[in-house]
């Protein structure tokens, strides 16, 4: 397949380049000099979903690198505010909120 279509390979080997950036690094400045040899391959191969990835990941560079002091991310914060959101959603709103909370704090305790 990517002898008939070169440039599927091509991005190809940027996604595993870019995954190869969490998988290999074990530091801050490990991972930024990999993500910038991936910008910069990124620049050469020109595909335009890449290169709008590329800016997003470069303007949020700093809060990206912070992921590999500990390697930690806040998913489970995102998890627990989208069953909150949830609940919220399938009670249809929140009158009286001392006991909204009081039901949150019996289901998610």
């Amino acid at each position: 397949m990517f002898q008939e279509y070169p440039e599927l390979k091509n991005a190809y080997n940027l996604s595993m380049m870019f995954r190869n950036c969490y998988e290999n690094s074990q530091t801050i400045n490990e991972a930024k000099d990999r993500f910038n040899k991936w910008y910069l391959k990124v620049e050469e191969k020109n595909i335009d979903s890449f290169v709008v990835v590329a800016e997003s990941i470069r303007l949020h560079e700093a809060t990206i690198l912070n992921y590999f002091i500990n390697r930690s991310t806040n998913a489970s914060a995102e998890s627990f505010n989208a069953k909150l959101k949830n609940f919220r959603t399938v009670v249809r709103g929140v009158r009286d909120k001392k006991f909204h909370l009081f039901r949150v704090a019996n289901l998610y305790a």
